[in-house]
């Protein structure tokens, strides 16, 4: 691979990437806080620091080492997940689901101001090609922990917000799955299960409605 070319796409995608899980991470301590758990808080995990929320194996290794192995064909990572003590939440069925929507929602708004920075650029005059690449790779970065977050299956974001929704039975059982959820997913993952039939048609389906929110802006700057 071009070692320039690889240079130049970190340099894109860092900002973007330490904002996405920074923002993601703390956004869910935040929403813990609260609903009544003060772990994260304690913990020092309530912060804007990207130091606190990097997983030197899942943030930094694992997606560098599979970057140059699948010459950038395939990514995956992970932050260091926020600690939650659901059973201290003031309605812990209820208030599970807020806290596990913070983190996705936070992307989802980063998606957005992404959006609206590169709209912003261009009806500025901005030919910085740089700048419009990472305005881009913002967008791309949210989307896609946007959507992978959503899946169904916990201990993602999405898993957690089924359980919080399911009648108490049917939460309990799929509430067990979590210990080999990570596994499960990353099979999912490996096999393209994931992102042919649930992160690409969700990722389109939310930058699609993000283009239709902006619309009135798009038209008014540019």
């Amino acid at each position: 691979m071009d070692l320039a070319l690889i240079i130049q796409t970190i340099a894109i995608y860092a900002i973007p990437v330490l904002f996405a899980i920074t923002v993601h991470e703390a956004a869910h301590g935040y929403a813990a806080r609260h609903f009544g758990d003060n772990t994260a808080h304690m913990l020092g995990r309530i912060t804007l620091n990207p130091v606190k929320h990097i997983d030197p194996v899942g943030t930094i290794a694992m997606p560098l080492m599979l970057y140059f192995a699948t010459s950038g064909a395939f990514l995956f990572g992970y932050a260091k997940p926020v600690p939650v003590n659901f059973g201290n939440l003031r309605r812990p069925k209820r208030d599970m689901i807020w806290v596990a929507l913070a983190g996705p929602g936070a992307n989802l708004v980063q998606a957005i101001g992404w959006t609206v920075l590169l709209y912003v650029l261009v009806a500025t005059g901005v030919e910085e090609v740089f700048f419009l690449k990472m305005c881009q790779a913002g967008v791309l970065v949210n989307l896609v922990m946007f959507a992978f977050n959503m899946f169904p299956l916990p201990p993602l974001d999405g898993g957690r917000i089924l359980v919080g929704l399911l009648p108490w039975k049917q939460a309990e059982l799929l509430s067990r799955v979590e210990p080999w959820g990570f596994f499960i997913v990353l099979a999912l993952v490996i096999t393209g299960v994931v992102g042919n039939l649930w992160l690409r048609p969700l990722m389109i389906l939310t930058h699609s409605a993000i283009e239709v929110l902006l619309t009135p802006l798009r038209l008014l700057i540019l």
